[in-house]
């Protein structure tokens, strides 16, 4: 019974897999530098093989966190601003979630790939497209940044057939894929020199020895 309680919770968003929460400096794309709290939520069927956080994947290893907890801890912090991470924080319902930060006045930013449906009420959308898991057509139209990681040649190729479906105010970016980025990145200089609406985005808070 308290399982089946936990289970029609996480489907109302009212608890979340949470695997880490922290505040620290945004490092990726257009808003790096800001002050926001992190929250990576458990759980990914995307699977990029060159993935990071592979140990986020399965969402049984976090605890069904009560999301009114990690309100509470966001509010903690001067900047008032959140970035919900994954794994795929789209495969669940961030409606309540969304509408609780909201209330205290929390910027909202979401970084997905884009796979499954939208949830929750967004100041900004990060979508990050995978060959693998493609997005959906809607999401193409709320982005309000794309980000496009570059591992091999080809994905460039990838991120031009994204870059075609997205709205004109949407800001484009690649990013070398971390383990490649020596090799990538004289790649990714020349194309953006060549394809200037392009800009590079780099994970600065690696360089920065920061979370």
């Amino acid at each position: 019974m308290a399982e089946e309680i936990v289970d029609e919770l996480l489907l109302e968003g009212k608890r979340l897999p949470l695997m880490e929460e922290f505040y620290t400096i945004q490092g990726e794309g257009f808003n790096m530098g800001h002050a926001a709290y992190f929250v990576r939520i458990g759980g990914c069927d995307v699977g990029c093989h060159w993935c990071d956080v592979k140990e986020s994947w399965n969402a049984k290893l976090f605890p069904a966190t009560p999301t009114d907890s990690i309100v509470a801890n966001v509010i903690k912090y001067p900047a008032k601003a959140i970035v919900v991470t994954g794994g795929e924080p789209l495969m669940y319902n961030l409606n309540y979630f969304c509408s609780e930060l909201k209330k205290e006045g929390i910027q909202r930013f979401l970084e997905t790939s884009g796979a499954h449906p939208i949830s929750g009420e967004w100041e900004w959308v990060c979508l990050s497209p995978k060959k693998n898991s493609p997005p959906l057509k809607p999401i193409y139209k709320i982005a309000n940044e794309l980000k496009v990681i570059i591992a091999n040649k080809g994905d460039f190729y990838w991120a031009e057939k994204n870059a075609k479906l997205i709205t004109e105010n949407c800001y484009l970016y690649l990013q070398p894929e971390w383990s490649k980025a020596e090799q990538m990145m004289p790649l990714i200089t020349d194309y953006v020199m060549a394809n200037p609406k392009w800009k590079i985005s780099l994970q600065s808070h690696k360089y920065m020895n920061i979370p």
